[in-house]
C-alpha cells in the first residue's frame, strides 16, 4: 500500500463537468446567433448584430477551452459546425434580408440563399475533408477561403458602416447585393486567407501587441460600430495580401 488513491473510473454512458464545457461554450453560440435573428425580426438590428458578435466571441472560446481541457470530440465537431451554420450563415442573411435585400426583389433574395448556403457548403467541406493530410494551406498556416466567423462580419460591414455614419447609403441599395455576392464568393472559394492560430510574437513585440489590443478595446467602447467597420475593412483587404504570401512561401517550399 503506497497510500494513493486508484484513479476514479467514470460510468459508462456519462460525462465529466470537462467533457461537456467546450459544449456548453458552443450552445450559447448556437442560442446567441437564433436570438439574433429574433432581434432581427423585431427590427432591433444594432443588438442582432452584437448577438452574431457574441456568438464569434463564444465560437472562438469553444474552441480554445475543447484543446485546454483536451476535450475534443466528433460529437462536439459536428455540434459546432451546426452552431455556426445558424450563428454565421443563416443569422447574418437573416439579418441583412430584413434590413436592405428585402425590398430589393427577386434579387435581394438570391444573394441571401447564395450567402447561406455558401457557409453551409464551406463548413461542410471542411468536415469532410478534417482528415485530409494533403490540404495546401494549412501546414503554410492558412484557412481555405474565409471562414465563416469572419464571413459573418465581412458580410455586416455594410451595415456596421451606416450604424456608425448614423446613415442608409447601403441600405436598400444594390451595391449591397453585389457585396454580399462577393462575401458569399470568398466564404466558398479555395482562395488562402489568413489564420490567427499560426500567429505568432516575437518576445520583443508582445508588449506593443498588448498596447494595440488595449487601444483596440477602448476604440470599441468608444467609437463602437466605427471601429469594427475598420476592422472588417482590414481583413479584406487582407485577403488578396494573403495569396501573394502563400503563393511566395509555396515557391521556398518547392524550392
Amino acid at each position: 500500500m503506497n497510500g494513493k488513491k486508484p484513479p476514479k473510473k467514470r460510468l459508462a454512458g456519462t460525462f465529466t463537468a470537462r467533457m461537456m464545457a467546450a459544449n456548453v461554450v458552443t450552445t450559447l453560440a448556437l442560442c446567441s446567433g437564433m436570438t439574433a435573428i429574433r432581434f432581427a425580426i423585431e427590427g432591433r438590428y444594432q443588438l442582432a448584430v452584437v448577438f452574431i458578435l457574441a456568438a464569434g466571441v463564444l465560437d472562438a472560446m469553444d474552441g480554445a477551452i475543447a484543446r485546454l481541457l483536451r476535450s475534443t470530440s466528433r460529437f462536439g465537431a459536428e455540434l459546432d459546425s451546426l452552431s455556426d451554420v445558424v450563428a454565421f450563415g443563416v443569422a447574418p442573411a437573416f439579418l441583412l434580408y430584413n434590413w436592405g435585400l428585402a425590398d430589393l426583389g427577386r434579387n435581394g433574395w438570391v444573394v441571401t440563399l447564395a450567402y447561406g448556403v455558401a457557409v453551409a457548403l464551406r463548413l461542410a467541406r471542411y468536415n469532410a475533408t478534417l482528415e485530409n493530410k494533403d490540404d495546401p494551406y494549412k501546414p503554410l498556416g492558412f484557412f481555405t477561403g474565409v471562414p465563416a466567423p469572419a464571413g459573418a462580419l465581412l458580410v455586416l460591414l455594410p451595415m456596421l458602416l451606416d450604424f456608425a455614419f448614423e446613415s442608409a447609403l447601403f441600405q436598400r441599395s444594390f451595391i449591397l447585393i453585389g457585396y454580399v455576392a462577393l462575401i458569399a464568393g470568398l466564404v466558398v472559394s479555395r482562395v488562402p486567407t489568413f489564420s490567427l492560430k499560426q500567429l505568432r510574437i516575437k518576445r520583443e513585440a508582445m508588449v506593443p501587441s498588448l498596447f494595440f489590443i488595449a487601444l483596440f478595446v477602448a476604440s470599441v467602447t468608444v467609437y463602437r460600430w466605427g471601429a469594427l467597420a475598420v476592422v472588417s475593412l482590414v481583413y479584406l483587404g487582407s485577403v488578396p495580401f494573403a495569396y501573394l504570401i502563400y503563393r511566395k512561401l509555396k515557391r521556398q517550399q518547392d524550392s
